[in-house]
């Protein structure tokens, strides 16, 4: 209910807030929060870990792929240009897919720039997990 003030002649009603409620409920509110945030446990987020290969790849193949989606193959210090649709020929060539223990032990590497979109790592890596190839790896540029 509004005060009523009284000066001089009449009666007029003063429209305030009253603060004193609403400073009560923020005081309770901070020190609920301060109370409970120490007990809140940060969430931890289990990463993958790399492990180390029991045995080193006898060659790698490296595909390339360059900002304007273009396509290298990079085999030792040889580079060719390669069109998506024949990656995997071209990696299944590179292997020797006559001799099976060459083949098994080749591992293949995607490089792709930083500004290349993802859609594009990931359809080459379709591509190749398609034509059966194992060893496919992505790769990475280490934070210093």
């Amino acid at each position: 209910m509004p005060a009523i003030a009284s000066r001089g002649r009449g009666r007029r009603t003063i429209n305030e807030i009253n603060m004193v409620p609403f400073i009560d409920v923020m005081l309770v509110l901070l020190i609920i929060f301060m109370v409970t945030a120490p007990l809140i446990t940060p969430s931890m987020i289990d990463l993958p870990s790399v492990g180390k290969a029991s045995r080193q790849p006898d060659q790698i193949i490296q595909i390339i792929l360059g900002k304007n989606d273009s396509l290298e193959m990079k085999i030792k210090d040889q580079t060719t240009a390669i069109a998506l649709k024949d990656v995997a020929s071209a990696v299944k060539r590179a292997q020797g897919a006559k001799d099976s223990a060459t083949a098994t032990n080749s591992a293949v590497v995607i490089s792709a720039d930083k500004n290349v979109k993802y859609e594009s790592v990931v359809k080459i890596m379709d591509t190749l997990q398609r034509a059966g190839i194992q060893r496919v790896g992505l790769s990475v540029q280490l934070a210093n």
